[in-house]
């Protein structure tokens, strides 16, 4: 390795260094339509990781009580 290339390897390094260390946009969707005195809510959950950008999705709700 002579003398002009060891700055272009140390360039690549480092921009592959930050890469590996940014941590990638994430959306939050959290929507919690559920009673809060409510225990136990219904609930579904997704998340999706699409490489560039994750997305995870929270959507809670109550449920009729059943009568006895």
């Amino acid at each position: 390795m002579d003398r002009k290339t060891l700055p272009v390897f140390a360039a690549i390094a480092l921009i592959v260094a930050a890469v590996a260390v940014t941590p990638r946009p994430h959306a939050d969707i959290q929507l919690m339509t559920h009673d809060a005195a409510d225990t136990a809510p219904h609930k579904l959950q997704a998340a999706v990781d699409l490489g560039v950008v994750v997305i995870s999705f929270l959507y809670t709700w109550t449920g009729n009580a059943v009568a006895r």
